[in-house]
């Protein structure tokens, strides 16, 4: 019997073409997995405490894509509880707004949306439209707006974020890091807790249409209560997670998955790792770890007597100067003069550079004109320069992250603001944080400018500062003592806040 054995030609023709096309998926899945490696971010916080409990990767520059919207309804929220809008407050949809690409609610131009609509749809669809909407009706135009949803970065302590526009959609200088979007995610959950509830959204009927939830983590781990999904082609997945479970308190992010199903696995797999490890301890309100201090400095302010400026004394007489000069002053740019050529649509309300003219004409200086936005949370390291993206190999996967350490021993102060202490404690269980700042003299002069405006929740108030270490720097903590309870902490915080103060009442 004679068999038919190919010949070794032929056997070639047909192997060699099924190696190579091996060799080349096998190529392009490693490539696939270190340009993925390249985009990967996570951290989880103890939000009782303000304590890391894994960190890798997290204060590499990463894009945020549609975590951007988490700032954006932070500032709606802010403009919803001072009174500057309500939820069924009609804003005019731009030409602008309607030609943003998907995922979008399809709205067209001269149309409204209702602030209810467009909060809604931000949580659930994701949507690039009605982001616009809400930045062109708050700020005059989106690119006001994102200046707003930087400096207000800013003053949440987030440091090393550069927003450019209210969607996430990709633009190169719009970057943030995983520390700094927990950052947000707290606050959210902190400074807003009836409207926090909408992050809870399964789904939402916008005119007659069932829109569902992107996030995925809803209902899979208990107590997920939130918050943001977002992905664009130079982010990979990412996402920011809230759990509150048994008296337990953690936010999650990841950025750089590789799939939506890779990122909610990953989430999963951290939030299950770390959620026992986090405390039931409540400190209150905070952003920072709130653990005692060894070797404080405190400071306490005379009771009469002469309160310290918080006017840099080099800076021109503000009442000398023209209204613009001083707007330009207020947001640290020179480009004050331009506001009056952006066309802002009508029956909005007055807010940002406006509102501050506003201010200025009527005599009313804003509490913070002339200094640069403080920082108020001392979780934030200090960049002096913004980050860039650059390319890295891939992450080594570490093991959890303890929190900074923080520096003691005795500080120096070379001029008197007040009788200084020495490592000196105070005994109030609860104290109030404005601020922390790089130089102890400005820490100083923010409290009693601070003191000075509270009135009568700060008249008992002791001024003091704490260092805190912030990669390579230290912080000054600008605080009071003097509450004995939580509820003192937070009428003092609230008094603060209506004079445009960043505050946290921290259990001490």
């Amino acid at each position: 019997m004679r068999l038919n054995v190919p010949s070794l030609d032929r056997l070639l023709t047909r192997i060699v073409p099924a190696v190579s096309m091996i060799l080349l998926t096998a190529s392009l899945l490693t490539a696939h997995a270190a340009k993925a490696a390249e985009r990967y971010a996570d951290f989880i916080i103890d939000a009782n405490t303000g304590k890391v409990l894994h960190s890798e990767n997290a204060d590499d520059a990463r894009y945020p894509a549609s975590l951007t919207k988490m700032m954006t309804l932070y500032l709606t929220f802010e403009a919803l509880e001072g009174g500057r809008i309500s939820m069924d407050t009609p804003m005019p949809v731009s030409r602008y707004a309607a030609a943003r690409p998907p995922s979008k609610l399809g709205l067209k131009p001269g149309s409204t949306l209702k602030v209810e609509e467009a909060i809604y749809s931000l949580v659930t669809r994701s949507a690039n439209d009605a982001a616009v909407v809400l930045a062109e009706y708050l700020g005059g135009s989106e690119d006001r707006f994102a200046e707003l949803m930087t400096a207000k970065a800013r003053q949440l302590g987030m440091t090393r974020t550069v927003f450019k526009n209210a969607n996430g959609l990709p633009n190169p200088g719009q970057h943030v890091t995983a520390r700094d979007m927990a950052t947000l995610g707290i606050a959210l959950r902190e400074h807003f807790p009836k409207q926090y509830a909408v992050f809870k959204t399964r789904s939402y009927n916008f005119r007659g249409q069932v829109i569902g939830n992107h996030n995925r983590m809803l209902g899979r781990i208990d107590g997920v209560d939130g918050i943001k999904t977002g992905f664009i082609n130079a982010s990979g997945f990412n996402l920011v997670t809230s759990v509150a479970a048994d008296g337990k308190k953690v936010v999650g992010v990841v950025m750089g998955g590789r799939t939506a199903a890779a990122r909610d696995n990953q989430m999963a797999k951290l939030l299950r790792q770390y959620l026992p490890q986090a405390s039931r301890r409540d400190t209150g309100d905070l952003v920072a770890d709130a653990r005692p201090v060894p070797g404080l400095m405190a400071d306490a302010l005379p009771k009469e007597g002469p309160v310290p400026s918080f006017r840099a004394h080099h800076l021109p007489n503000p009442d000398a100067q023209s209204i613009e000069a001083r707007i330009a002053m207020a947001y640290g740019t020179d480009e004050a003069a331009e506001v009056g050529s952006v066309p802002a649509p009508r029956n909005r309300p007055v807010v940002g550079r406006d509102a501050v003219r506003a201010a200025l004409a009527f005599g009313r200086r804003p509490a913070n004109a002339g200094v640069a936005i403080p920082v108020a949370n001392s979780l934030a390291p200090v960049a002096t320069t913004a980050p860039t993206m650059p390319a890295r190999t891939a992450p080594s996967r570490r093991g959890p992250m303890p929190p900074a350490a923080i520096p003691g021993g005795a500080d120096l102060d070379p001029r008197t603001t007040g009788s200084v202490v020495a490592a000196a404690k105070p005994t109030s269980p609860w104290v109030v944080q404005i601020a922390a700042v790089p130089d102890r003299d400005n820490a100083m002069s923010m409290l009693a400018d601070a003191k000075r405006q509270g009135g009568s929740a700060l008249a008992d108030a002791e001024a003091f500062t704490e260092t805190v270490g912030a990669g390579a720097q230290t912080l000054y903590r600008a605080r009071f003592a003097g509450f004995d309870t939580k509820s003192d902490a937070w009428d003092a915080c609230a008094a603060l806040k209506r004079r445009s103060y960043a505050c946290y009442a921290v259990a001490n």
